[in-house]
């Protein structure tokens, strides 16, 4: 069995929101039953958005907010525990350290804070809810070179 190549670029959310809605509805909306009215905000429109494809399939995405925040991050139940999460935060925190963002921060699920510590992230405060499920809020500093 030969490993499948993951790829990810930037999106544009006008032109391809009906592939990232397609993803973080069948992830948040009907596995983690987040109630549609909560995932869908004014955000989506002026953050950037990253999608992650197995050849020429969707198949995981997230996005960036100005401030730094990235969220939404969501990876189709076939893909997750294969790398596919790590490929894509790390392609994220490089588009952030471009911008020259000097930390990024993100709510994550409980479940999933062993993933993001391992990619460099603290925990900060207690854990919270957010649509019914808990959260930690964590934080990555960001290294880049001021020229």
């Amino acid at each position: 069995m030969t490993e499948s190549k993951i790829t990810i670029r930037l999106a544009d959310w006008e032109k391809d929101k009906q592939i990232l809605s397609a993803i973080r509805r069948r992830v948040f909306i009907e596995e983690q039953n987040v109630p549609e009215e909560l995932e869908w905000d004014e955000y989506d429109v002026s953050a950037i958005h990253f999608l992650a494809f197995e050849e020429d399939r969707a198949i995981a995405c997230a996005r960036l907010k100005k401030n730094g925040r990235i969220g939404r991050m969501a990876v189709l139940a076939t893909h997750r525990k294969k790398g596919t999460g790590k490929k894509l935060l790390h392609f994220i925190l490089q588009k952030a350290t471009a911008l020259k963002l000097e930390q990024v921060h993100l709510h994550a699920q409980v479940a999933a804070v062993p993933f993001y510590e391992k990619q460099g992230f603290i925990a900060k405060g207690d854990p919270f809810y957010e649509a019914n499920i808990p959260h930690q809020e964590m934080f990555a500093k960001l290294l880049y070179q001021d020229t």
